[in-house]
Formats: C-alpha cells, structure tokens, sequence
C-alpha cells in the first residue's frame, strides 16, 4: 500500500515530530526530541521515496530539482502547520527532509526565551544575529522575537526568506514577507533594494556570503535594526566568522563597522529535556564598550573572560554556563550537558 506524504506530515505532527525523512533503503524515520524514530518496519525503494517526494512538487519544481540535484520549498499542511522541505538527489535517487513549522509562533515562555532576547526587540538600530546548528531553533526564536515587535511597535518588517517559514499576521506592524526565487531573485538582490522600501527591521533569513554580509551591515549602519543567522556555534566565532568572509585589505574597516552596529548574538542549542521534550541552551553576547574594542583591535578570544564578569550586569552569559544552569534546574542530564559543552572546564567551574 503506497504511503502519502500528507499522511506521514500528519503523523509527525501528531507526534510532535520536528522533521521527516524519506530515504531509499529505510523506513521513513521522525526526529523526535532529537532523536530519528523509524516510523513503520519497511523499507523504501528508490522509486516509493521519489513517489513520497514528489507529492509536493509542482511540474516547474520537477523540473528545477532534475537539473540543480537540489530544491528548497516550503507548503502547508492542513491549518495547523507548514513544512519546509529540501529534496535531493543521494546516489542518484531522490532523497527529502521536511522540516515541520507550526502556524501559530509559539510564545517566548514557551520556548525558554531569555529576557534578554525580548529586550533586544526594542532597540531602534543594529545588528542582532541568532546563530546555532541546523535545528536548533534560530527561526523558530526570530519569529518569536519578530511577533513581539509586531505586537508592540508600529514599524514596517521586511523578511527575507529562502523558503519563507513562519508566515506573520500583520497586527501593529506592516510585514512584507519576500521569498527567495518567488519574491526576490536572491538575497544580494532584495537587500540591495530594501533600503528604498522605507523598512524599520530587517530580518535576513540566512547570511550566506560576503554580498550578503556587506548589505546587512550597510543596513545596520544607516539605522534600522536587521535580524540575521549564522550557522556558527559561539559569539567569538560568529564574529571572526563575519570578518573572515571579507578580504584582509577590508577587514579592519568591518572590525570597526561591526563594533559600532553589534547589538546581541544568541548562540543556540537544543539539548534533550529530562522527561521528553527539548530545553534551550543560549550563549547570550550583549557588547559594552570594552567588548567593542576588543572587536575593534582584533582581540576577540578576550570576549569570553568579559562575558563571564558582566554576567550580573547585562544578563551575558556563555555557553557553559547556560548549559550548568540548565542541569542545576534539573532541566537536562549532566552527561548530556558535558557532551554539549564549549569548554568542560569552563562547564565544570561553571557547574560548581
């Protein structure tokens, strides 16, 4: 009997199951609480996944996954929840990933949001980057982070998406949602345009590259707040990361740049909950003056030390100790928050 997608999206909602994947050789399989579950005893064939697969494409989708091995796209399913999906092609047959997104953005306390992720919704200007891993969390916190600005502010909010996930409900703000390929031709292209768009916040869903980079500081720098991700795992190295795209000639010039237009990163991970679930683990950096500095002169590897001091003051705190606050609340295993951790002596001292 042939499987139907929306049947298996169905169950993995039902589940609670963050993604799906359909690959040849394996029984479809649910990511549950970060964990692949099989869900049934009967493996697929190349031709029964690519059938699954291409349920949600459209004849023109065909086609561009025929010849670029690769597609992204997002759909709903039903009214409770929308997918993203990237297929693929993996010893040529069709293999898929479908990540699931629910409709209503869940709220702040939910999530585990720290408050001063909230607060950071309030700043006029800058730049605020959530970055982490693939899975964990960053659209689901910025889309969180967005709906409070559009309850509170009376703004205009430009996304930038490849695929658009989270699909706002215009309340006090006006939302201009643009998709990579449908709405826009690439990010380069509609962040060169947005700054005649009169936009107030800014949200880059992904920054890929050095155009990319260079626009959302240029942004940044010419007043409006601009929302992006990275896919690095600590502040420092988000910083160096951004530096590092740029050529050595230049990069001095963004050290400086970035020094002034820095507002927050929220590193983040998602850590395996005692009794079933997922609890939010973040590295929260919230620049001072010395921290800019440090920026400034090159001397990142110092910002750690100056997190751990400022804690009390500006709510920063690293990733170890995030992590030990988790397993204090008996939130998480200690085990498992070892193996997480940034630095296991950092983590230790942390811990006691």
């Amino acid at each position: 009997m042939s499987l139907e997608l929306t049947d298996l999206l169905t169950e993995a909602i039902s589940r609670n199951a963050s993604d799906l994947h359909i690959n040849t050789g394996v029984p479809p399989a649910f990511r549950i609480d970060g964990t692949l579950v099989p869900a049934s005893d009967k493996p697929l064939t190349a031709e029964h996944a690519k059938e699954i697969c291409f349920q949600c494409l459209s004849q023109e989708q065909v086609m561009k996954l025929d010849s670029q091995r690769t597609i992204d796209l997002a759909f709903s399913v039903g009214e409770r929840s929308r997918v993203r999906a990237n297929l693929f092609y993996s010893l040529d047959t069709i293999a898929g990933a479908f990540r699931v997104i629910p409709f209503i953005i869940p709220e702040p306390e939910e999530l585990g949001l720290h408050d001063c992720m909230l607060k950071i919704t309030e700043k006029a200007r800058g730049l605020v980057l959530v970055t982490g891993v693939t899975g964990s969390g960053k659209s689901t916190s910025l889309a969180a982070m967005i709906e409070r600005i559009n309850r509170t502010r009376h703004d205009h909010i430009i996304t930038i998406e490849d695929p658009i996930e989270y699909i706002y409900t215009q309340k006090n703000c006006i939302i201009n949602q643009r998709e990579i390929g449908q709405d826009t031709s690439s990010f380069q292209s509609a962040l060169k345009y947005a700054l005649r768009e009169d936009p107030d916040v800014v949200l880059v869903g992904e920054m890929r590259d050095l155009e990319t980079i260079q626009n959302a500081i240029t942004i940044a720098e010419t007043g409006h707040l601009v929302f992006a991700t990275l896919h690095t795992n600590t502040a420092v190295q988000t910083v160096d990361r951004i530096i590092d795209v740029f050529p050595p000639h230049q990069q001095p010039q963004v050290r400086t740049q970035l020094s002034f237009i820095l507002e927050g990163i929220f590193c983040q991970q998602l850590i395996p909950r005692i009794g079933g679930g997922r609890a939010l683990a973040v590295e929260a950096l919230l620049p001072n003056s010395g921290m800019r500095n440090m920026i400034r002169e090159g001397k990142t590897h110092q910002i750690p030390a100056q997190m751990q001091v400022g804690q009390k003051e500006t709510e920063m705190f690293t990733m170890d100790q995030s992590l030990a606050g988790l397993v204090k609340k008996g939130l998480i295993e200690e085990k498992e928050a070892r193996r997480k951790s940034v630095d296991v002596n950092d983590f230790n001292a942390a811990l006691r």
